[in-house]
């Protein structure tokens, strides 16, 4: 065996490159597991120490796709492939399940965990979280993944970080709170506990605690933390469930607004938030989403890459008024070769343009009739919860207050919410809420 394949990353697989390279790498997936910044600079730092690392060129394709790291996919795709066949079996198989996972096929990447579970990188990518958008459209094998992958890993902070987020989707948040603050007292800064731990207060409605402990772990340890603005997402949302408008606009102007944001997490977090805030009783003065908008793109709104990111360009594009956008959306994800983006986004989209359009009864009835399949959008709880939402929208505008007070009863049978009450009073009479 050469010097070359006996770097080791850091889980103890082999790294077909050299020292320098293979430590700008460990140091860009290490970073990238937390969810610190800089990660995609290393990882670039790596390929230009050796042009022939495979894996490099594989993990910034995957950062583009996923998060819209300004990369060329298809070239780093291209150079994964002509590199890994002179890599180990493990590397080839990683450069095969993310080739194949961005065109669309999950199972090379369930196969090749299930060969290789400390492949840690591509641990994180099966499950849907904050770093992204999961391979699964049932989350329940998501969470057979993470579960059989666990125990090789010990008691290592950042798996315990993912099955606490594993725990809060199962909806038993008192473990999920108990990995989480395990994990955070070996790891402070990890992104993923306090990721899990965000949600565990936000969906048992701990919205007080929550938004202190988020608010100090924000400005502390996850200071350095690359998605950052999620976090501050997060926080604003229990200033919504609580009815603190006024904290949520400067939140927006000090940690939301869209030049704060890297990738994605413009249209994901504060295009999410701003969507949100207009639609809340007594909200008013509300930024509009053109800026969120703009630095998305075109493409990103009318041809996503994940059926994630195409939920939150709907939900732009409806805010912006933008229906040549919907409809380019709707038509686009029809012909896609995942059904997801037939059978979900499409129909979403297309739910969206008719309340744009102002059939705002119709509207409420096609999400309606989308809720059971919402799920396989991907992303958390908590983000999809925007499409329900915009039903109660739809349905306060078409004046349906019985259906809408119906849908935010079994809101608040999950968590208590100012918001929401306050919501449920207005179901009473006109309210001319929807964004634009």
């Amino acid at each position: 065996m050469s010097a070359r394949t006996r770097c080791r990353d850091a889980y103890g697989y082999d790294l077909t490159t050299g020292p320098l390279a293979a430590e700008a790498y460990v140091d860009g997936v290490r970073d990238l597991l937390r969810l610190r910044s800089g990660a995609a600079g290393r990882i670039a730092t790596a390929i230009a120490l050796d042009p022939t690392f495979a894996l490099g060129h594989a993990a910034l394709a995957l950062l583009g796709h996923e998060m819209c790291v300004e990369v060329d996919v298809a070239a780093r795709l291209a150079d994964a492939r002509l590199h890994a066949g002179r890599a180990t079996e493990r590397e080839r198989s990683h450069v095969h399940a993310i080739d194949r996972h961005l065109q669309g096929d999950p199972a090379p990447l369930i196969t090749h965990l299930a060969a290789y579970p400390r492949d840690a990188l591509l641990l994180s990518v099966a499950m849907p979280t904050i770093a992204f958008a999961g391979v699964t459209d049932v989350p329940e094998q998501a969470w057979r993944i993470v579960e059989g992958a666990a125990p090789s890993y010990g008691d290592d902070p950042w798996i315990a970080g993912i099955l606490a987020f594993v725990r809060q989707e199962q909806r038993r948040f008192d473990e999920a709170m108990d990995l989480s603050c395990h994990s955070l007292s070996l790891d402070p800064a990890g992104g993923h506990a306090a990721h899990a731990r965000a949600h565990a207060h936000y969906e048992t409605g701990d919205h007080a605690a929550g938004l202190a402990w988020m608010d100090g772990w924000i400005l502390g340890d996850g200071a350095a933390t690359d998605s950052l603005t999620h976090f501050s997402w997060h926080a604003a949302l229990h200033e919504l469930s609580i009815g603190d408008l006024g904290a949520v606009r400067t939140r927006y102007e000090n940690q939301l607004r869209p030049q704060h944001a890297v990738g994605c997490r413009a249209l994901v977090d504060t295009g999410a938030l701003l969507f949100r805030w207009a639609i809340t009783p007594d909200a008013y003065d509300v930024p509009s989403l053109d800026e969120v908008a703009a630095v998305t793109g075109r493409s990103v709104l009318e041809q996503p890459a994940t059926a994630f990111l195409a939920l939150h360009a709907a939900v732009v594009l409806l805010a912006t008024d933008d229906r040549t956008g919907l409809r380019r959306l709707a038509e686009w994800s029809a012909g896609h070769t995942s059904p997801t983006h037939r059978e979900v986004v499409a129909p979403l989209a297309r739910a969206l343009d008719l309340l744009a359009a102002g059939s705002s009864s119709l509207a409420a009835d096609r999400l309606a009739a989308l809720s059971p399949q919402v799920w396989r959008l991907g992303g958390s709880d908590a983000q999809r919860e925007i499409v329900e939402e915009a039903r109660i929208a739809a349905l306060l505008r078409a004046g349906r207050y019985d259906d809408a007070r119906e849908v935010l009863d079994a809101r608040l049978d999950r968590r208590p919410a100012m918001r929401d009450l306050r919501w449920k009073e207005t179901a009473t009479a006109p309210t001319g809420m929807l964004v634009r």
